[in-house]
């Protein structure tokens, strides 16, 4: 059976971690940044992790990761 193919964009946006949970990067912090206060700004900075439903699609996407 040949190998699956990973998505290519999820590769990019999405790691798992050591047991199995996928990091994600927070949204709204590459631009208009002058609008935002600090305190905004310092938590976006933040990894977060996926919730279990969105994790087991994007899992999906990226099966040897």
């Amino acid at each position: 059976m040949p190998k699956m193919k990973s998505n290519s964009g999820a590769k990019k946006r999405f790691k798992l971690t050591a047991k199995g949970k996928v990091r994600i990067k927070k949204a709204y912090h590459s631009h208009i940044l002058t609008k935002k206060s600090p305190k905004q700004l310092r938590r976006l900075r933040r990894r977060s992790i996926l919730d279990k439903a969105q994790a087991h699609q994007v899992k999906r996407l990226i099966p040897y990761a």
